[in-house]
């Protein structure tokens, strides 16, 4: 039996696949696993995949990409299954040729009629007794993709060239693989994914899998776990708290870790008591939802957690300027460097130049230089210099961030022929001639990156390109994020029922008025049990609630000027 699983990075397929074959050989098959551990079998097939994962290699048509794949799955069957197959095996693959039709039909937008054969041609006849969809809330998806980079310590400068294209492409993705499946449902099996325990999961998985192989009939198409308990009745603004950590609770036996990650950067007293029940088991975590964090509590438990998660502690310091954030930092090199030298971005005080040059001392120059971003004067150019000298134009690009002049763009030039993207990456919220090139040039190939660069910028031609990505992925309303232009409403308004929770998320650190109120309404009533929705809108609410606060100390905290006495000229 030919057994294959799909669905959307993130879904959960391949955690599902080697549950899957490890309960099967519990029960005496034999099972041959294509892709055991997420890795490709086939050597062959491994190199080929690394091409189309090569986010460099921008100018790479659809077509090219959807033929080196198929050339990957062809290698695959010739190589892995049809041995298997013929052998009696059980063999369960993660990913095969329906997955080019649903990247480059649904997603890149070739035609499927001129997909199809080219499809046929590559399997020899050969297509699975069983297709089993893992299917899953795309928002939810991400989330836990970027759970995994955390836990791996990979950062988003390492994306795919899918990764390159957008968010949007995992929606348009799944919603082909489910077009696929209503056409043969007799083949197809979804198992949705989002909130139900894994172990329950994997025994419905099992069982409709067993009863395949023994031959008896099952005429169900989708497994939908029942949902775990959570209260029923509208969502408001007014009860949005309640309900956000209600559905924490039923996500943290399920996925702890998640949990945990969904807490990172929310303010206030109740987001600070969740975390302090996850410090022992996850302190790395836990140390990582500090960044952006400034209360006393969040000071608390960075001394808490230093010794515990270092790398984790420093990186949380990114953006903060007080001399706390310095002495921490000073007590951190020697355990984080990098963490330490890159959160410097913005900071040219003298203590963060001391730090510094500890580090070109120490021969973390790379670092150095990605904590340059925002850094004006001689010394820094001096730095950028020493950078260029050494081949590090990576890090180089990324340190020119925030500067518009002359100087700035004209080092770009120079090393847009290394590394274009890295460029990109230091443009953002710049309005410069070789940032507009740049998104000119890569608009279509690298729509994440050039809405991100995007950010906080009010131009005509800023407008323009976010108004023609929106309605194909969310990073156009992430680069919105804080905007109170008439504008940016226009376009929240507009695709809040494309990207609901992304809306939500761009109104952190906006005031919760009248407009925002409504929209975040809105998007809660159309969906009360979606989780980064219901986290998005806590976060906007909490966030301007912990600004007021802020804002009162301050004015409280001046000191009271006494109202000038009037002179009265006798």
């Amino acid at each position: 039996m030919f057994i294959d699983f799909e669905g959307i990075d993130g879904s959960g397929k391949t955690t599902l696949s080697n549950l899957l074959a490890g309960r099967l050989k519990k029960l005496g098959y034999r099972v041959a696993h294509a892709r055991e551990g997420g890795e490709l079998r086939s050597s062959t097939a491994r190199r080929v995949r690394e091409l189309t994962r090569d986010a460099r290699l921008l100018e790479m048509s659809p077509r090219a990409e959807f033929f080196l794949n198929l050339a990957r799955d062809a290698q695959q069957l010739e190589e892995v299954v049809a041995p298997a197959l013929s052998r009696g095996e059980v063999c369960i693959t993660d990913r095969y040729l329906y997955s080019q039709l649903a990247l480059s039909g649904g997603g890149r937008g070739l035609p499927m009629s001129e997909l199809r054969p080219a499809c046929e041609l590559a399997s020899q006849g050969l297509w699975p007794d069983l297709v089993i969809l893992v299917d899953v809330d795309p928002d939810l998806a991400r989330w836990r993709k970027r759970l995994g980079k955390a836990l791996t310590n990979k950062s988003e400068a390492g994306d795919s060239r899918k990764g390159m294209v957008g968010a949007g492409l995992a929606v348009r993705v799944r919603e082909s693989f489910l077009a696929l499946a209503k056409e043969d449902p007799r083949r197809w099996l979804i198992i949705e994914n989002n909130d139900a325990p894994l172990h329950v999961l994997e025994q419905r998985l099992v069982d409709a899998v067993v009863a395949r192989l023994e031959g008896r009939d099952t005429p169900v198409q989708r497994i939908v776990p029942a949902p775990a308990s959570v209260p029923t009745g509208p969502v408001e603004v007014e009860n949005v708290e309640a309900r956000f950590f209600q559905a924490l609770d039923t996500v943290e036996p399920r996925e702890p870790a998640l949990a945990v990650w969904m807490l990172g950067g929310l303010p206030g007293l109740a987001a600070h008591q969740r975390r302090l029940e996850f410090v022992e088991r996850f302190p790395a975590l836990t140390a990582r939802g500090l960044q952006g964090l400034d209360d006393e509590p969040a000071w608390t438990l960075r001394e808490v957690l230093a010794p515990l998660a270092p790398a984790q502690v420093a990186a949380s310091l990114l953006g903060q300027r007080s001399a706390r954030a310095a002495m921490l930092r000073e007590r951190l090199y020697a355990q984080a460097p990098a963490e330490a030298l890159q959160g410097l971005k913005g900071d040219s005080s003298p203590q963060a130049w001391a730090l510094r040059e500890r580090g070109v001392r120490d021969g973390k120059l790379g670092d150095v230089l990605l904590g340059l971003s925002g850094v004006d004067g001689e010394e820094s150019w001096v730095v950028r210099e020493a950078g260029m000298q050494r081949g590090l134009y990576a890090e180089v690009a990324r340190s020119l961030g925030g500067l518009s002049d002359a100087r700035a763009d004209a080092l770009r030039e120079a090393l847009l022929p290394h590394d274009r993207l890295a460029v990109l990456r230091g443009t953002q919220g710049l309005d410069t001639p070789v940032a507009r090139g740049l998104r000119e040039a890569l608009a279509d190939k690298a729509t994440k990156l050039v809405m991100r660069s995007l950010t906080g910028l009010s131009t005509e031609e800023a407008w323009a390109l976010r108004e023609r990505a929106a309605p194909r992925t969310k990073e156009a309303l992430d680069s919105v994020d804080g905007m109170n232009d008439p504008r940016a409403w226009r376009l929240r308004v507009t695709h809040a029922s494309r990207w609901p929770a992304t809306v939500l998320s761009s109104l952190k650190g906006l005031p919760v008025r009248p407009e925002a109120r409504v929209l975040i309404q809105r998007v809660l009533e159309a969906h009360p049990r979606k989780l980064p929705a219901l986290r998005n809108a806590y976060a906007v609410i909490a966030t301007a609630a912990a600004l007021d606060t802020r804002a009162t100390q301050a004015r409280a905290s001046r000191p009271a000027v006494d109202a000038p006495t009037q002179q009265v000229e006798l």
